[in-house]
């Protein structure tokens, strides 16, 4: 079905607007998937904030013009569902992860901070934690030095107290 200069131009609007509050972008082409297929990797996106279209790469690459991820595109070739996410590796998550049990959706690539990512480099961003887990992960680290002092202090404390009333003990 073909899209009338309006709707072209509705859609090409749309997808600007999510790119201005991305930070990714994952590209992978979906040749073979099934609707139930699709829509299953809709669901994951939607439950993990990514805004995940199937878009003609034309009006794609009107809608990132001038923006970070222009760099990609020369990959914007073939049928590609397109993945952004305002989480720096959300888009490539959904995508790395449902193509690991899903072989016929094949990761072409994607932009972060300006800079084209190849498959690996979508897989590797992919690989990082998210962003709940790097801030317990940077919690934990800034808890322990403070764990091991408060565990020393209450030792040297003991120490000191028991001492103390080792003495008195025998006195009364």
């Amino acid at each position: 079905m073909s899209l009338n200069r309006n709707e072209k131009a509705a859609v090409v609007s749309d997808v600007a607007a999510q790119v201005a509050r991305s930070q990714t972008l994952a590209l992978a082409e979906y040749r073979g998937l099934t609707v139930a297929h699709l829509d299953a990797l809709r669901k994951q996106a939607r439950e993990r904030g990514v805004y995940l279209h199937v878009l003609k790469n034309t009006l794609a690459q009107r809608a990132v013009a001038g923006t970070p991820f222009e760099v990609a595109k020369e990959a914007m070739v073939g049928p590609l569902i397109y993945g952004f996410s305002e989480d720096a590796v959300a888009a490539a998550k959904v995508i790395a992860d449902f193509a690991k049990g899903n072989d016929k959706l094949v990761i072409k690539a994607g932009a972060y901070a300006g800079k084209p990512l190849n498959a690996d480099g979508v897989k590797a961003l992919a690989a990082i934690p998210a962003r709940e887990v790097l801030i317990a992960q940077v919690a934990g680290l800034l808890k322990s030095p403070i764990q091991r002092l408060a565990g020393v202090l209450a030792a040297v404390a003991e120490k000191k107290g028991g001492g103390a009333s080792a003495e008195a003990a025998p006195a009364a």
